[in-house]
């Protein structure tokens, strides 16, 4: 029996994962949480086979979640669920450690499959993560690399709070830290990144696909 843990800030999404996997024979939920947080504490209590993880969410995020798991429990296998599929944050999330990716339309019969693929070690993709997989070696090979590769995961969850308009004690408080070292990293963004305010982080930051353009 495949132990899933579901993780997503919509507890409609939740809620109906669970039931479309109810039926399924060797799959069983043994937990459903809505933040990265959350997750991170329920694995240290239950360790499940096959984390479900929305890679969106408030708080850590799904990366940084990720990031967190694999690192206290290497055997854990994460498989990323998202609304999208434009790079770079299929490459963050796989980065991170996570065995595979779909989006949140995926039918029941593949998300099935995906997740007994990645219980048994192997990679899934869902067509469209593949082809945009595909495109982004190739351009790697024809483009310069990203300037945002350079960040590390800490400076990259401050620019993704940055560019989505968070404030500065919120920001602390989500990621444990003192005002005094979320302005270190903020200095260390514009430095690696060449910018000298958050209104240039955040074009630069659409411009790389780490910002979604409105």
């Amino acid at each position: 029996m495949i132990k899933v843990l579901l993780v997503d800030d919509h507890d409609i999404v939740r809620m109906g994962v669970s039931r479309m996997l109810a039926d399924i024979k060797d799959l069983t939920v043994v937990g459903q949480v809505k933040t990265g947080e959350e997750a991170i504490n329920f694995v240290c209590r239950t360790q499940p086979d096959v984390v479900l993880m929305d890679v969106q969410m408030p708080g850590i995020g799904g990366v940084e979640a990720t990031r967190k798991l694999i690192q206290r429990f290497p055997r854990i296998k994460i498989l990323a669920v998202s609304a999208h599929d434009e790079e770079p944050i299929p490459s963050r999330i796989l980065g991170a450690g996570a065995s595979g990716y779909i989006t949140k339309g995926t039918c029941l019969d593949e998300m099935v499959q995906a997740i007994r693929q990645v219980a048994l070690g192997q990679r899934y993709f869902s067509a469209d993560i593949a082809t945009q997989l595909a495109k982004n070696w190739a351009n790697r090979d024809k483009a310069s690399v990203s300037p945002f590769d350079a960040l590390s995961p800490r400076e990259m969850q401050t620019t993704e709070m940055i560019v989505d308009g968070k404030g500065n004690q919120d920001m602390a408080d989500t990621m444990n830290v003192s005002l005094s070292t979320l302005s270190t990293y903020r200095s260390r963004i514009y430095g690696k990144l060449n910018v000298d305010n958050d209104v240039k982080l955040t074009h630069l930051a659409m411009r790389y696909g780490v910002a979604k353009k409105e």
